[in-house]
């Protein structure tokens, strides 16, 4: 992990993939630790430290994440001050922090010039044949849940299209934040299903890397919202789905359609994206109910046990998000991760996992040196 010196009111953390030849890749995590700060102290600390590690790092923000403890009052805000940033697409969403500041941000840095904003929230860097596609904050007012997933899939399906795209060949991982996930959760998985159905991404093909999770934005109409990437430039041979059977089951086993995790394996390294995972063993069933610790460490054991399939561990994970369902659980999994895992660069925030005997759900990216010559670098 870099070490990154900064104030006082400040936490930063940053994971970075640098090798010998090619472009260096970096996470970063921008907490405050001071929370008598007001809400505008901790924005504007949280943008000038931003702007700094553009500076610092020489690289370019492609994507950029607000985990805010109040969407309503604090968006208008936040969208202001962003406005002092290298633009990219952004995602605004509540899901407080569980330190108990009012606001955090994950930045994904990519040490690349040849980056362009097709949109406020779409943007592309191209490099070695790639063009990567980052889009964040797609959402549709009208309707219920189910029509708003149906027309956002459809919406994201069309932006592919006329970027010479599918969803089914191009896209690696979606992020589904859904408003009141306790009651909506049902229809947007039938929405999402019945769409996969009908562009051919079924259990006999494939599905893509995914979270679903508790997730508000500003527009009180706007049940769901979607956060995506997508590569164009990729071989068939270049993706692989990660299953780890003796510790999951597929999740189409439980009537849900997404991966598990997905790897990139690159000329120079290999990105490594896990979904959303809780404590559920190889038959569906949730384990440990009740109890967030034992909770927490199946958890990491079943990521652990997905990024073996990639050739990689848990300490090669450059990012990761941690949701828990109860804000009284904060310190017990902050010293969990703190003392019993290689994890540096992490944020806890309060956000209700799509199944509420879950406490805790972990997502992640890892990327590690393992590559194929046969493919370009990234």
């Amino acid at each position: 992990m870099k070490q990154v010196k900064s104030p006082q009111y400040l936490k930063i953390s940053i994971e970075t993939f640098a090798p010998q030849k090619g472009i260096n890749e970096h996470h970063a995590i921008l907490r405050i630790s001071n929370l008598i700060l007001t809400f505008e102290q901790q924005v504007d600390a949280l943008v000038e430290a931003c702007q700094q590690l553009t500076q610092t790092l020489g690289a370019k923000p492609l994507f950029r994440r607000y985990f805010t403890s109040d969407v309503a009052n604090q968006t208008d805000f936040i969208h202001h001050h962003d406005k002092r940033l290298e633009p990219c697409p952004i995602s605004l969403l509540q899901q407080p922090p569980a330190d108990g500041s009012k606001v955090a941000i994950w930045v994904y840095f990519l040490a690349i010039a040849d980056i362009h904003l097709l949109s406020p929230n779409f943007l592309e860097a191209t490099h070695n044949g790639y063009r990567h596609l980052w889009i964040t904050d797609l959402r549709e007012n009208q309707g219920d849940v189910g029509e708003q997933t149906e027309f956002l899939f459809q919406h994201y399906n069309d932006i592919l299209s006329a970027n010479h795209c599918t969803l089914t060949l191009n896209c690696i991982r979606t992020w589904l934040f859904v408003r009141e996930i306790d009651l909506r959760y049902g229809r947007v998985v039938n929405a999402r299903t019945a769409f996969f159905n009908t562009h051919g991404l079924t259990d006999d093909t494939h599905y893509i890397a995914s979270t679903g999770i508790e997730g508000r934005t500003s527009e009180t109409s706007s049940f769901i919202t979607m956060d995506a990437i997508a590569v164009a430039g990729l071989k068939e041979t270049q993706i692989k789905f990660l299953h780890a059977p003796h510790y999951l089951n597929r999740t189409s086993e439980y009537g849900v359609t997404f991966e598990r995790g997905t790897a990139i394996t690159y000329g120079d390294r290999r990105h490594i994206y896990i979904s959303g995972t809780a404590s559920i063993d190889h038959k569906g069933d949730v384990i440990h109910s009740g109890l967030i610790l034992p909770q927490a460490r199946r958890t990491l054991q079943n990521i652990e046990a997905l990024l073996k399939e990639a050739n990689a561990t848990l300490t090669d994970i450059k990012q990761a998000i941690v949701y828990i369902r109860d804000t009284a659980d904060y310190t017990v999994v902050e010293r969990f991760l703190h003392e019993e895992t290689p994890l540096h660069n992490y944020l806890i925030v309060i956000a209700p996992v799509c199944r509420p005997a879950w406490l805790i759900e972990i997502e992640c990216i890892a990327i590690t040196a393992d590559s194929n010559p046969d493919f370009p670098n990234l």
